[in-house]
């Protein structure tokens, strides 16, 4: 029996595989920078706003407190590559929400902000944000031998 020339397979294999791993393989990779920027983000926060939260508890007055804990909050985030500008900070108190250095208080610092998704144009502006929202809370415990605030 004789094969025919329009049935020969001959040298479709390469062409096949270069095709079915382009198709795959791209989604792949940019499932894997998105979910490397999100997990970079997400560490981020945690870590400013874990960070943020000791500073402030072991500041002497109120005011440097609050320099310590946006110092600590910028450059947590901009170890990761983030802005502290995109990001929203939360600082409570308790038990009193008007004085946080009160011996056995505990101050909580929420930090908020948007990743980025990765190789996304910042010309294509949506109505909804272009990124994975990202928020992180810690809460630091004052120390009861810290001076009670006058």
């Amino acid at each position: 029996m004789r094969r025919s020339k329009l049935s020969s397979d001959d040298g479709s294999s390469s062409l096949e595989f270069i095709v079915a791993g382009l198709i795959l393989l791209v989604p792949l990779v940019y499932l894997i920078l998105t979910m490397s920027a999100i997990q970079g983000g997400a560490l981020a926060v945690e870590g400013a706003s874990r960070q943020a939260a000791r500073v402030f508890v072991q500041s002497d007055n109120e005011s440097d407190a609050a320099a310590a804990a946006q110092r600590a909050i910028a450059l947590a985030l901009a170890d990761y590559g983030l802005r502290s500008r995109d990001a929203s900070v939360t600082i409570t108190c308790d038990p009193d929400p008007d004085v946080c250095l009160t011996p056995r208080g505990f101050v909580t610092v929420r930090v908020s902000t948007t990743v980025p998704l990765p190789l996304l144009p910042p010309a294509l502006t949506f109505d909804a944000p272009v990124g994975a929202p990202l928020d992180s809370v810690a809460t630091e415990q004052v120390s009861r031998f810290a001076e009670a605030p006058e």
